[in-house]
């Protein structure tokens, strides 16, 4: 008999096929929002389940099935998880680095010049009639080339900015980390480390990329706006939770920095209210990885952890490898 998973969002067909190959799967193609008691219940009798970054794996759900062994994250980051639970209960979990970075870097970078020169704002302009002639200041932005380029978290996806604002735009890079790159990296990145006040007091440009964690909860708050230089925009590609979306809003409608281009929020799919009525903010609904090739990696990365875990293999991804040791 095939052991029993569950795939708890909608992925594409064919990797759900691929997975029948192993297991006998329970999957989602509706894509319904399965409340935490749901979610409990559908994974009763599973031994792994394939999840995304909304699908939460905390110590009800652990307590309440433990026959559970592998927990296969269709993300890089895993904040979805309780990994201390999982790990105590030996719980394998994995996500998926590596496959999406290039394709995030290069959203990031976009979503940070579509905030620097008003792309959306123009748009907006544009299409509501009220372009009727050509002004010297008319949607006046800030440049890129040239421009101060900073970067609080300097991953994977971090170094990959560093180097599209250092290479193709000639652009000053700083970057604050909680360690510091070797001076290899540095050198390919063309990155200059900073302390995180001068990261905020000097960057023209100022992207985020670091992990959620109890830690980076609102590392971005009203003081640390307050430190921005007024003409600064804010790029935030990481996690929601990661920037005080209340702070950023006020320091946005009264000018205290210039622009900001945010792809995700705290509590989403909400997104704070104050942001909404902002002209000089890029919204965006958390697609920084959104391309096909690149989702459909993510996916088969995730089901190569959950079929190495539960078929005697090494799954490529783990994120607590103590777990496989015993």
């Amino acid at each position: 008999m095939k052991p029993k998973v569950l795939v708890a969002r909608a992925v594409f067909p064919e990797v759900v096929e691929r997975l029948r190959q192993f297991f006998e799967v329970d999957d989602n193609p509706q894509d319904l929002a399965w409340s935490q008691a749901d979610l409990i219940q559908r994974l009763q009798g599973k031994v792994g389940a394939f999840t995304t970054g909304s699908v939460r794996i905390d110590v009800a759900l652990l307590t309440a099935n433990p026959q559970l062994r592998v927990v296969c994250n269709m993300a890089v980051g895993y904040n979805n998880f309780d990994v201390p639970a999982c790990t105590a209960r030996g719980v394998l979990c994995t996500n998926t680095p590596d496959v999406l970075t290039e394709t995030t870097a290069d959203f990031g970078f976009v979503l940070m010049m579509a905030a620097a020169r008003r792309i959306t704002e123009g748009e907006h302009y544009l299409r509501r009639g009220d372009w009727k002639k050509w002004s010297y200041n008319q949607l006046t932005g800030s440049d890129i080339h040239g421009a101060t380029l900073g970067i609080l978290g300097m991953g994977r996806i971090g170094q990959g900015i560093a180097k599209r604002g250092a290479h193709g735009f000639g652009m000053k890079v700083i970057y604050h980390n909680r360690s510091r790159l070797t001076d290899d990296k540095e050198a390919e990145c063309r990155a200059a480390y900073v302390s995180k006040k001068e990261l905020l007091q000097q960057a023209d440009h100022l992207v985020l990329v670091l992990p959620y964690s109890a830690e980076s909860h609102h590392a971005i708050g009203a003081a640390e706006l307050a430190q921005m230089k007024p003409t600064a925009t804010l790029t935030n590609i990481a996690r929601g939770g990661i920037v005080d979306d209340a702070a950023l809003a006020h320091a946005l409608a009264t000018r205290q920095i210039s622009a900001a281009g945010i792809d995700v929020f705290e509590g989403e799919p909400s997104v704070h209210p104050g942001l909404l009525k902002l002209s000089n903010v890029v919204l965006t609904p958390h697609i920084a990885s959104a391309t096909i090739a690149t989702r459909l990696a993510m996916a088969n990365l995730a089901a190569d952890n959950l079929i190495a875990a539960l078929t005697g293999g090494v799954p490529p991804s783990p994120i607590n490898p103590e777990v496989l040791a015993r």
